[in-house]
């Protein structure tokens, strides 16, 4: 009796992992599948990786370049500018200086010196004279 008790038992543990290993064998079958297929997209992928870095590299070395150029055309402007301010610039001033000073010199010779306003004197006071503002008020009234 008991060596059938073990014959039984050995059956059943046999079936039990005979199942197991068919079940393993299925999973390393769908992982080998997927390893495959994710192998077949991922080099595609990696190639357009790599040739996305190359034009992106290429693209700095160019942005790099430019801004080289740009650099250098600022540094000369700023030369530039600073030679014109040099050059230009005092003499400039100088003109502009002597012509505002004829334009006033000829406006004084063309217009006469407004004579200052007469004041009248009453009993020790002083009357302002007319169109001028009495105690902060116009007398003509308020301006619109």
């Amino acid at each position: 009796m008991a060596g059938i008790l073990v014959a039984v038992f050995w059956a059943i543990l046999v079936s039990f992992l005979a199942v197991v290993l068919v079940r393993l064998a299925q999973t390393l079958r769908a992982t080998t599948k997927l390893v495959a297929d994710v192998t077949e997209q991922a080099v595609p992928l990696l190639a357009d990786a790599s040739d996305t870095v190359r034009s992106a590299r290429t693209q700095l070395d160019k942005v790099d370049a430019i801004a080289t150029d740009v650099q250098e055309v600022t540094s000369n402007a700023s030369a530039l500018s600073t030679t014109v301010a040099s050059t230009f610039g005092g003499p400039l001033v100088k003109v502009a200086a002597f012509g505002y000073g004829v334009r006033r010199a000829i406006g004084r010779k063309s217009d006469p010196e407004p004579e200052p306003a007469r004041r009248s004197v009453l009993v020790g006071r002083t009357v302002p004279s007319r169109g001028r503002k009495r105690n902060g008020r116009n007398p003509r009234g308020p301006k619109d």
